[in-house]
This record gives C-alpha cells, sequence and structure tokens, in this order.
C-alpha cells in the first residue's frame, strides 16, 4: 500500500513540478534580440520634426502605397539627406520632392524648391541616401514628399495580414496589424527610424467600408475615398511626439462591444480602455474589469496619469508570431492571453505605456532595460493586486534557477544567440528585484516617479534610471553618499556571469571572512579572465535570534573587492544566513558548522516556520549545486534534504526534481548511473513515504 501511494504521489509532484514550470514560463520576446541590431544610424545632421503619412493598404491584393511628407531641420550645413527605407519599400525616385519654407511675413509661408541631383540605397544597408546640388544651410527648415509601394506580409513584420473566424457567421475573416517593433517602420514608410528621435504624426489612413481601423489616436472625421467608391478615408488626431515603432494601427472587422464604463468605479478621467473582440461573453466584462484595475494600479504606483484619451485594446483570435504587442494607445493580444487568469500579461502590457512609450528607450540596446524593468514592475503589481496567484509562488524562483544554472556553466549559450540575450534580460530584471529591496520599495517608488516625470515625451539611457534610484536613495538615507547605482548595476549587466558568496566564520571572535567569486558549476572551472570578475554585491545578514525581522536593507556592500570582513556576529550557538528571499542572484557558501546548525533548525517545527519559503528552497538548492561544483561536501549537501521529510510546500519540493536531473546527467558511466538512480529512488521514496504516510 505505502508503495502504491508512494508512486501516486512521486507523479503528481512530478506532473505538479513541470505544471509551475509552465506557469510561469516567458515568452521569448523580440526585444531579446534589440542588442543584435545594427548600427545602421544616421548622420546627425539633419533631424525630422513632423511626419505627415497617408496610406492606403490594398487587402485583396495584399499591398499598400502610400506618401510620407517630413518636416526636416538641418542641424549643420550638409548636401545630403539620409532616411531608412527597407530593401521590400519601393521609392518612386522621380516623384521625390523637396521644398525649403521661406517665410515671409506679409504673404505667409512660400516655398523654394531643391533640386535632388540623384537617390539610391546604401550597399547591404537600409538606409536610403538623396544627393542634392546645393548645400542646405544650418537651421533651415524643409519639406521632404516621398510616395512609396509596399507588400502586406504575412509574419508580424511591418504591416502584416492575419485571419480569424467569425463566430457568428463562421466565415474567415481578414485583418491588417503592424509591429513596428524594432526597426521595422521602415518597411512600411520612409523615415528616420531611430528610437530616440520622437516627433508628432498626422495620419490619414484607407479603409474597405465594412471594416475599421484603430490607430495610435482617436478617429477626427471620416470621409469618401475620393477615387475608390468602395473605400473611406480616415483622419485620425495628432499624435503626441513618438518613436517611429510605437506608430500603428490595426484594419478589422471586430467588434468594440460596449461594456459599463469602469470611471465610476475607479474614479478615472482618462483614457477611456475599448476592448475589441471577435465575440461577445461574461469574460469580456470581466477582462474590461481587470484592465482598469490594473491601469490603477499602476497610475497609483507612479502617481502620474498617462497622457492618453484611449487605449485600444483587441483581441486577435489567431495572433501569428507574436503573443501580444503593446505600443502608444494600443494593444494588439492573442484572444488566449486576454482571456489568461491572473494580471501579469495585462500589467507588463499596460506598463509599457509608461515606459516604453511615453518615455522611450535612446537606442536598441536600452530595451533590454526597459524589457527587464516593464517585466519586474508587471510582477510587482501583480502580486499587489491579488498576490500573484498565478505564478503559484515561483516568481522569482524559475527565472533564477534557471540563470543560476546557465550562467555557471562553461561556455553559457554557446550556441543560441536569441537565449543569450533573452538571460540578460531576465539578469537585469533580478538586479532591479535586488535594488527594490535594499533601497528600500518607498524609495525605489520614488525614484522611478521622479525618473518618469523627467523624460516625458523624452528618450533615456540606462544611467538615468540608475541616477534617479541614486539620488532618490542618498536623500532617504538608504544608501551611502559615497555609493553610485550605475557602478552596482553595471557591474551585474556587463559580465555574463553570476558570483557565489563564501562566509568562514571565526566563532571565538563573532567575525567572518566573505570571499566572492564567479560561480561555476561545471568542473574544470577554466574559465577565461575569471579571477578579475568581481560585483557590488549587498551583505543582508539575517541571525537566528531575529530571523522574525523583515529587514532586506544592505549593511555593508562588497565594492568590487574578492574579500571583506564583518564583525558582531552571534556566538558559536546560532547560525547565521545571508542573502534572504535570494534578494540577490547569488548562491551562498558557509562553513561546516554554520551548515550543520541550519540542517538541525530546518528538522525542528520551529525552525521551518522561522525561516520563510524562498529562504528554505534557496539553502536546499544551495546546498547541492555547491556540492554538485564542487565547493560544498555532498555530506553536507545530503544532511540539508533531511528536513524534506517535515515540508510541504511545493516551493520548497521544486528544487529536488531538478537537482536530481542535473545530477544523474552528470553521471554518465551506466554502472554507476544505475547504482545512482537506484540510491536516489530510495532516498526519495524515504523522504516521501515518511513527508506522506
Amino acid at each position: 500500500m505505502h508503495t502504491i501511494k508512494f508512486v501516486h504521489i512521486g507523479v503528481v509532484l512530478l506532473l505538479c513540478a513541470f505544471q509551475l514550470e509552465a506557469t510561469v514560463k516567458r515568452d521569448i520576446d523580440l526585444s531579446a534580440l534589440y542588442k543584435g541590431i545594427s548600427e545602421d544610424r544616421l548622420p546627425k545632421e539633419i533631424i525630422p520634426l513632423s511626419y505627415e503619412i497617408k496610406l492606403e493598404p490594398n487587402i485583396e491584393e495584399q499591398t499598400f502605397c502610400g506618401l510620407v511628407k517630413i518636416k526636416l531641420r538641418w542641424i549643420n550645413d550638409f548636401k545630403k539627406i539620409f532616411l531608412h527605407a527597407h530593401f521590400d519599400l519601393i521609392l518612386k525616385d522621380d516623384k521625390i520632392k523637396l521644398q525649403k519654407i521661406k517665410r515671409d511675413i506679409g504673404n505667409g509661408t512660400t516655398f523654394e524648391n531643391i533640386i535632388i541631383l540623384r537617390s539610391g540605397r546604401l550597399p547591404r544597408k537600409t538606409i536610403y541616401v538623396l544627393h542634392l546640388k546645393e548645400i542646405v544651410q544650418k537651421d533651415s527648415e524643409c519639406v521632404l514628399e516621398i510616395p512609396f509601394e509596399g507588400n502586406i506580409w504575412e509574419t508580424a513584420d511591418g504591416l502584416f495580414r492575419g485571419y480569424y473566424t467569425n463566430s457568428t457567421t463562421l466565415s474567415q475573416e481578414v485583418y491588417l496589424a503592424t509591429n513596428l517593433k524594432p526597426n521595422n517602420a521602415r518597411r512600411l514608410f520612409p523615415c528616420f527610424d531611430e528610437p530616440g528621435l520622437k516627433v508628432p504624426f498626422t495620419v490619414s489612413i484607407a479603409r474597405p467600408k465594412n471594416f475599421t481601423t484603430v490607430f495610435n489616436t482617436p478617429l477626427l472625421r471620416t470621409i469618401q475615398h475620393p477615387v475608390l467608391s468602395h473605400y473611406m478615408l480616415d483622419y485620425f488626431d495628432k499624435t503626441p511626439p513618438m518613436s517611429t515603432f510605437t506608430f500603428g494601427f490595426v484594419v478589422s472587422k471586430l467588434n468594440r462591444w460596449s461594456i459599463n464604463p469602469m470611471n465610476e468605479t475607479y474614479n478615472l478621467s482618462s483614457p477611456t480602455i475599448n476592448i475589441w473582440s471577435n465575440k461577445f461573453s461574461t469574460e469580456l466584462q470581466e477582462v474590461h474589469e481587470k484592465l482598469y484595475l490594473v491601469y490603477e494600479t499602476i497610475n497609483d504606483y507612479f502617481n502620474l496619469t498617462i497622457p492618453l484619451p484611449k487605449i485600444d485594446v483587441l483581441a486577435i483570435p489567431d495572433l501569428p508570431t507574436i503573443n501580444s504587442n503593446g505600443i502608444w494607445g494600443i494593444l494588439t493580444i492573442r484572444e488566449t492571453e486576454l482571456f489568461k487568469e491572473g494580471y501579469f500579461v495585462l500589467a507588463r502590457e499596460l506598463v509599457n505605456q509608461w515606459i516604453g512609450s511615453w518615455i522611450t528607450p535612446e537606442w536598441w540596446s536600452e530595451a533590454n532595460v526597459n524589457k527587464a524593468l516593464t517585466s519586474f514592475l508587471a510582477a510587482e503589481f501583480a502580486m499587489t493586486i491579488d498576490g500573484g496567484v498565478e505564478f503559484n509562488g515561483k516568481y522569482p524562483m524559475t527565472i533564477l534557477y534557471s540563470l543560476y544554472y546557465e550562467l555557471s556553466k562553461r561556455y553559457p549559450h554557446s550556441r543560441i544567440t536569441g537565449m543569450k540575450q533573452e538571460t540578460e534580460s531576465f539578469k537585469t530584471e533580478l538586479v532591479i528585484r535586488m535594488l527594490n529591496f535594499t533601497l528600500g520599495k518607498s524609495t525605489f517608488q520614488n525614484g522611478l516617479r521622479k525618473f518618469i516625470l523627467n523624460h516625458r515625451y523624452k528618450t533615456f539611457i540606462g544611467d538615468d534610471i540608475w541616477i534617479a534610484l541614486s539620488n532618490q536613495a542618498i536623500k532617504d538615507g538608504t544608501l551611502d553618499s559615497g555609493l553610485n547605482i550605475s557602478y552596482i548595476a553595471e557591474s551585474w549587466i556587463s559580465q555574463n556571469r553570476l558570483p557565489l558568496i563564501t562566509v568562514n566564520r571565526d566563532y571565538d571572535k563573532g567575525t567572518a571572512k566573505i570571499n566572492q567569486k564567479v560561480y561555476l558549476r561545471e568542473r574544470p572551472h577554466d574559465v577565461p579572465d575569471k579571477e578579475k570578475m568581481l560585483w557590488w554585491i549587498p551583505i543582508i545578514i539575517s541571525r537566528q535570534d531575529t530571523l522574525n525581522l523583515p529587514n532586506y536593507t544592505s549593511k555593508v556592500w562588497m565594492n568590487r573587492t574578492k574579500e571583506i570582513n564583518i564583525a558582531n556576529l552571534p556566538d558559536k550557538s546560532q547560525f547565521i544566513i545571508i542573502n534572504k528571499e535570494e534578494v540577490g542572484p547569488f548562491p551562498v557558501n558557509y562553513d561546516e558548522e554554520n551548515w550543520n546548525m541550519l540542517s538541525n533548525f530546518l528538522q525542528t517545527a520551529k525552525g521551518r516556520s522561522a525561516i520563510p519559503t524562498y529562504t528554505r528552497a534557496k539553502l536546499l538548492h544551495d546546498a547541492w549545486n555547491l556540492a554538485y561544483a564542487g565547493d560544498l561536501s555532498f555530506a553536507t549537501a545530503f544532511n540539508m534534504t533531511l528536513f524534506m521529510k517535515y515540508e510541504r510546500n511545493h516551493i520548497v519540493w521544486s528544487p529536488v526534481f531538478t537537482f536530481i536531473d542535473h545530477f544523474g546527467r552528470y553521471i554518465d558511466m551506466s554502472e554507476v548511473h544505475t547504482k545512482f538512480e537506484c540510491t536516489i529512488f530510495l532516498a526519495i521514496y524515504y523522504i516521501l513515504l515518511s513527508a506522506f504516510i
């Protein structure tokens, strides 16, 4: 009977472990690849001031045509115009016009034609160059007019076409949508396709009469198309200054459902949140309420209302390639994603309206910090609203453990570039989480508020965030005036590794030596320059006699040094824990005596209730992986598993299955492997049997 019970419980636990991994799995966002974008930067001699764009998509022929008028200003004397245009975009060279703006006070504004000698693309670059007959003087302003044509794609790049089944007629419907991230605006119209250039857009878009167009801004007016009888022409409100990649629209037959406004409940003056969907269900009402709840939570946190009159949320039944695409005033999302339980996805996309659209990364390399910050905040908001039920206690452990394994390899991500960039984003997210704890949540929040306030309609680099946090932390007294968050963050983000902290206590003196080195699990540990890799590390100490005090503020920072000494530790009868609750993304090793005290304490009911869940999981995880790496004896690691026969929390059990799998792979000799499987089976059998009988 016991055997049957064990098998049943073991299978259930294994299934639960896989399921829990799935509940917090993150999509590999295209922004993870931003660092790989070529540096096709345009010269700074000319900048755009505004765009006027007319677009005419032809859904049937899967093509589009248009006309763009770009108002330009010359920063220096210059004889050429450089702008972005993808190879797939056809520019009508013979119809390109350039006119210099001349202002006559008496007769109004007049224009002077400037002759274009020739034009063409640079070799192997998506840069189009206009060679002018004469030099245009500094501070001159001109209007560049370019007709263009292009193709509508089936993949989610530029302007693309998709399909879904009409819920009423069951017929196939077509729609058009844009995805201009990261640098696909040049696929749609010739432009200065750099995120740091933010200017207003005036836009009109043609559509078939039985379709609706949703754009960044509200509809201003509609007229009959002057040439095509079955088409209408929509004119939209002028946009605020925005980057080209936040430009976007959707042409579809989706319906905007009339849902009771939530403004009275949440006392919001703006924006109005609209849901566009293929079908009506009671779930839409629930989603609408969730959207407003998430918006209000974000708005309260930043204490700054987004300057948008509306946010259109479009539920696409089958959105290709991407799960969601949030841009200025529009959230295009796969229908299944919209109806997901929890709040994380909605929070992540809505946070992007503040950080990503309203304020924008200066260049694609900064998108990594942008994505990490919005993901961290989305998780915080989800936990604020309902305790993060959707994470099932796994955030941030799932991504943290994956980082530990990957970045401790001899050759991390040796074959997968995209995964490498995604890992860097996750690591940055955990660094931001560390700062939220060590600086104090109030300080972190107020620092972000000032950061957003100072960068409205502007762009930012990563240092701008760190400087805002540093200034606030020094003001609040949670960071010594001699420290700088920029240096702290840089030490983590610039190195494709994580540190290991080793604590050796002198119990007679009440002191300890703390060393740091690169954390490596795979032997031999022959990693180039590993001795030079050092981090700024917060040393947060929990003592056995003060475990219940929720203190996460760092009293000591390791200043990229290999060793420091700390004093005023408890006597030899009490253990210490460093990095409780995985405040920072690094494992910790102790001397054998401290490990033994921890093991004994955890085998008591008082000990298991005093040490928080994440910390119990961390101690188990660190001990086993340090043994795997050769930094700790397996006897000590096994001792740390003894409390598991009393453990009931799935979060603490999760590392067990992972380290069994990794250790099993490590032993590749068939005879030894068979003995290992038998031994480990009996050990886990005993633990599970003891726990669940």
